[in-house]
């Protein structure tokens, strides 16, 4: 009788476990936040600030214009900014085991209009993804990838 109340015990916990991290993930590896300033000033906050960190802007992206292009409905305005920083990414592609991450390069930051007419700006969380990964992308996302990234949105958090 103990064994197999301790055994549902067990499953109950990694089932109610499995739940709250499928609920509970989304918020942490996504943040939103609200800029102060329209879409466009925001986007040439973040690319200015990315910059002055050493990062290079490859491409801003209308992803609401693209949509539309291609079929899609008109949205409120979704600009991507692809950020790249060499270093950050030779350390991460040089291992054959680390190279998957390739997926997720260039670092993007979004920045988007709500119906309620307010800007904000979306990143991924640096900080957690490297941590999930282990190694070398640990610690380049989750150190000097995520403390640039936040000084790239400061103004956001003011």
């Amino acid at each position: 009788m103990k064994i197999s109340s301790l055994f549902i015990g067990f499953l109950g916990g990694l089932i109610f476990t499995g739940i709250l991290g499928w609920l509970i993930m989304p918020g942490l590896m996504l943040i939103e936040h609200q800029s102060p300033f329209g879409v466009e000033e925001t986007v040439k906050k973040i690319s200015d600030n990315a910059i002055s960190e050493d990062w290079v802007v490859s491409g801003i992206t209308s992803l609401h214009k693209s949509v539309k292009k291609h079929g899609g409905g008109d949205l409120l305005p979704v600009k991507l900014i692809n950020l790249c920083q060499a270093n950050h990414a030779y350390n991460i592609l040089k291992e054959d085991n680390s190279r998957i991450v390739s997926v997720m390069m260039p670092c993007t930051i979004s920045v988007y209009q709500k119906s309620n007419g307010k800007t904000y700006v979306g990143t991924m969380n640096a900080k957690l993804l490297g941590t999930m990964f282990g190694g070398t992308v640990a610690k380049v996302m989750g150190g000097e990838v995520a403390e640039q990234q936040q000084k790239f949105i400061a103004f956001v958090n003011k």
